[in-house]
């Protein structure tokens, strides 16, 4: 009775933990690939769209349109922001009445997080909301999110935005759009 009483309780103890988090995973690079992987197991690229929002204009803030850039030239089909076309603050809503009905939006975008989670992602099976560590008021995005935290969130988010090593958020980039490159080979 004992171990398995013990047994149940840690497993209760699991599923409770489970259930009351929110379904967003903080996971590091190498983990997106499956993320990636398990959405096309469920969608065809061509019912998937990817919306990288923000805005070239902010090095943090230019995780999304590099990220566009990047899958445009790895061959995606349907992406929404990219270093030429933006979808920023401004253009978002005329932007995601592109996208057909029919498809799964996988939104990028870049956040501010604790110290020890720059560099990291979180990985989500539902909408992101735009803009929300500096104050904005813009719809949630996505079947599915990718938020990227590119730096420590402070008193002042939008500074630190401005101010991020943008090695460092092309790096971030750069792991986002080959993950979804390697996924798409597995399908």
């Amino acid at each position: 009775m004992c171990k398995g009483g013990k047994r149940l309780g840690v497993y209760k103890r699991e599923l409770v933990r489970h259930q009351s988090r929110e379904a967003r995973q903080n996971v590091q690079g190498e983990d997106l690939v499956l993320f990636f992987k398990h959405i096309y197991k469920l969608h065809s690229p061509d019912e998937i769209t990817f919306v990288c929002i923000g805005t070239d204009r902010s090095t943090g803030d230019a995780l999304g349109p590099l990220t566009g850039s990047l899958l445009e030239e790895y061959g995606v089909n349907h992406v929404i922001g990219t270093l030429a076309s933006p979808c920023d603050a401004d253009t978002l809503e005329k932007m995601l009445a592109r996208v057909p009905s029919h498809h799964a939006i996988i939104a990028i975008d870049a956040c501010l997080g604790p110290k020890q989670a720059t560099g990291t992602y979180y990985l989500a099976e539902h909408p992101l909301i735009p803009a929300k560590s500096v104050g904005g008021k813009l719809p949630p995005v996505g079947h599915y999110s990718v938020a990227a935290v590119v730096n420590a969130n402070g008193p002042r988010p939008y500074s630190i935005l401005q101010m991020t090593s943008l090695h460092f958020v092309m790096g971030m980039s750069r792991s986002i759009a080959e993950a979804v490159a390697e996924a798409v080979k597995y399908r």
